[in-house]
């Protein structure tokens, strides 16, 4: 039974040491993944930015378009009336179709002015989405290499980490079904350490002093000892 006891205090340890080399794995690969998410969040606001000049462009080419539009209808208005204007007959009906020309003519020079300016305008703007896109194709091969390279990095931890799963559990299969539960319990609720060693009559997990009668029960090993103060598996190591 004492033999039965220490096998599974040493069991317990090597499984603490599969644990805690989850637990820094998980940790790592964790950190990883916000690496990727804060590389992705980086192409997607530059994305976002992109669409926005896109759009803006879109916008001043479609003013340009309907200026040009308006310009020519009312090219085509001035015409008809200069045309009216040679056959009429009164003073009135003269004045009337003047005003109405006047006032194409003066509804054209403010649209060819607005023209001008939006086609400097976009002018500025295509420029400006070339360059943006330009740099946005170059991004796209950065982060593209930034994610393969964090992949490869943790690529080997990935693999670790299924074989440190693996061979916790293996070893779980090989003490009572009921300390493993309580292992796994006791980890959980505290970040992956459940078996600490008994160094100076103090608990490594709390770091608070254990009874004396309790440490040398420790010290002896026939048993299973749990922490009073932190409940986890106590185990004595012998210092240097």
């Amino acid at each position: 039974m004492e033999e039965t006891t220490k096998g599974q205090i040493g069991t317990l340890i090597k499984l603490q040491e599969a644990e805690s080399e989850i637990v820094r794995l998980e940790s790592v690969l964790k950190q990883v993944e916000k690496e990727q998410n804060r590389v992705s969040s980086k192409l997607k606001e530059f994305e976002k930015a992109l669409n926005e000049l896109e759009e803006s462009y879109n916008l001043i080419e479609s003013a340009c378009s309907e200026c040009e539009s308006e310009i020519e209808v009312l090219d085509q208005r001035i015409k008809t009336s200069n045309e009216h204007l040679r056959q009429v007959k009164t003073n009135k009906e003269y004045q009337a179709v003047k005003r109405e020309i006047d006032d194409n003519s003066k509804r054209k020079e403010e649209l060819e002015n607005n023209l001008l300016r939006y086609f400097s305008e976009k002018e500025d703007k295509e420029q400006a989405l070339a360059d943006k896109r330009k740099e946005y194709e170059q991004l796209v091969e950065q982060i593209k290499a930034e994610n393969e390279d964090i992949e490869k990095r943790s690529a080997d931890d990935r693999e670790l980490l299924e074989e440190c799963r693996k061979k916790s559990r293996q070893m779980g299969e090989e003490i009572d079904p009921d300390i493993f539960d309580k292992f796994k319990k006791i980890s959980r609720l505290n970040n992956g350490l459940a078996v600490v060693p008994v160094r100076s009559q103090a608990c490594m997990g709390c770091f608070l002093n254990i009874p004396p009668q309790l440490f040398i029960e420790v010290q002896r090993g026939n048993s299973l000892i749990m922490c009073p103060q932190c409940n986890r598996f106590l185990y004595f190591e012998h210092e240097e």
